[in-house]
């Protein structure tokens, strides 16, 4: 798995767009920074700006830079779950790029308990944008002909490793309410 991930993390670090495993589906990533590959990206989905991207690391250190201050309240709520399935919606550092953040003043983030997931983003040493791999309105990619249906030559790279055991896409929950957004 380490030469994969290390032509992974080449590839982001190149503004490339990647496609790896996730918890349930296939995930597209790319370097949350780079407003290229961002674009190319949402291009790729046709997923409109205003909705956002979320974020995965391996731990609290990476994504804290793309957060506001955290209370206390939405510490107790949101650790406890993490490394796991569960997206949450946190107040958002403003100087995050609207690419990323969509039109609100919260950024989606999860910390992954994925075995590739974990790996990668410590390679990388920071978040990578995790969005699910398929057009807008289409079913998830849960498998590499899915993925090459739908994107043929598009990626840079693609990393062959196993699905988590999760049948649907992460569970998201706005870190102030507890609102369940999308359920799991």
């Amino acid at each position: 798995m380490s030469t994969q991930l290390d032509e992974a993390v080449a590839a982001v670090k190149a503004g490339g767009l990647i496609a790896y495993p996730t918890e349930a589906v296939f995930g597209l990533g790319c370097d949350p920074q780079n407003e290229t590959a961002l674009k190319r990206l949402l291009a790729l989905k046709q997923r409109p700006t205003h909705k956002g991207l979320i974020l995965i690391a391996a731990d609290l250190k990476q994504i804290s830079p793309y957060l506001a201050p955290l209370t206390p309240e939405i510490l107790e709520r949101v650790l406890p779950t993490w490394p796991g399935p569960y997206t949450w919606l946190l107040p958002v550092n403003p100087a995050v790029s609207p690419l990323v953040r969509g039109e609100h003043d919260t950024i989606a983030v999860r910390i992954s308990a994925h075995p590739v997931c974990q790996a990668l983003c410590q390679q990388w040493e920071g978040p990578l944008i995790s969005t699910s791999a398929n057009p807008a309105t289409q079913v998830p990619a849960r498998d590499l002909a899915s993925l090459a249906n739908y994107f043929a030559e598009t990626l840079d790279l693609v990393l062959d490793l196993p699905l988590g055991q999760q049948q649907n896409p992460s569970q998201i929950r706005h870190a102030l309410t507890g609102e369940l957004i999308r359920p799991s």
